[in-house]
């Protein structure tokens, strides 16, 4: 448990990198923002895109956290690995959503996490145009936006045919057995929507959404920082069987309420690798 003091230092500071990370990603969004497919020089078949904002943005906060806290270890999606057993490790995704930023679509987001002996304890979900960040840690969840700053609190929802439920794309992101599972959360929820990349970890803790879903593609720079926020916003994160999730990622279920939660995962469960 980090003391009182330390996490707020360090929550001052992810706002920080989010204010640093932006002056990167909006000057080159809906602009010239000089996209390439990193599979091409893997040699690799399909489409994985990044722009000169992802590259930026992660080296402006590289830059920041290793002039303020030289100690701390960095995983990064652009950059890789510096020291990632270090008693702090920042985790990294500076335009998680690259296909909805090339589409000029306002739903990606960057994301930073803060690992403290392996475990998130200090997340934030930032989508600059908009301008609106959402933090979160073992002390509550909050957003900041231009109506100021106020708590954020996941909404009650007990049953599936209830809720309200996300994922990013299950044609693209879910194997076969994946896309079973989900078409049976799918039919059974009252409202579905697509395409939200993480926007939607900070739609769940707003209380907006009830369930999000994500198959095992999910890399821990995905992930970790909606971890904080859906925890300290009331809110449930596990894997497809229900257990924590491991530092690598994987398959991924977020829910504002326990009842709802257990339905999902009569489903998930069938699918869980």
């Amino acid at each position: 448990m980090l003391a009182p003091d330390v996490l707020a230092e360090l929550d001052g500071f992810i706002v920080e990198l989010n204010r640093a990370s932006s002056e990167v990603i909006l000057p080159l969004f809906r602009a010239e923002h000089g996209m390439e497919n990193k599979n091409l020089a893997l040699g690799k078949a399909g489409f994985d895109p990044v722009t000169a904002a992802d590259k930026g943005a992660e080296a402006a906060i590289r830059q920041l956290i290793a002039a303020r806290y030289p100690d701390h270890g960095v995983i990064g999606e652009e950059y890789g690995e510096d020291r990632p057993d270090s008693e702090f490790v920042w985790v990294l995704d500076p335009v998680d959503g690259t296909r909805a930023f090339i589409a000029g679509l306002p739903l990606w987001c960057t994301l930073i996490a803060l690992r403290h002996e392996g475990r998130p304890v200090l997340g934030s979900v930032g989508q600059p145009f908009l301008e609106e960040l959402y933090l979160g840690h073992a002390g509550g969840s909050r957003i900041i936006d231009r109506r100021g700053e106020r708590a954020l609190n996941v909404r009650p929802c007990p049953h599936l045919t209830q809720a309200t439920i996300t994922t990013t794309d299950p044609d693209t992101y879910f194997d076969g057995a994946e896309r079973g599972a989900w078409r049976q959360l799918r039919d059974a929820a009252r409202v579905v929507r697509l395409g939200l990349d993480s926007y939607g970890y900070a739609m769940v803790a707003a209380g907006t959404i009830d369930l999000l879903v994500e198959g095992a593609g999910i890399n821990s720079w995905d992930i970790e920082a909606a971890i904080p926020l859906i925890e300290g916003a009331g809110g449930l994160i596990t894997d497809w069987r229900g257990d924590p999730l491991g530092s690598d990622g994987g398959q991924v279920v977020i829910a504002g309420d326990r009842a709802c939660l257990d339905e999902a995962l009569v489903a998930l469960r069938r699918s869980a690798t």
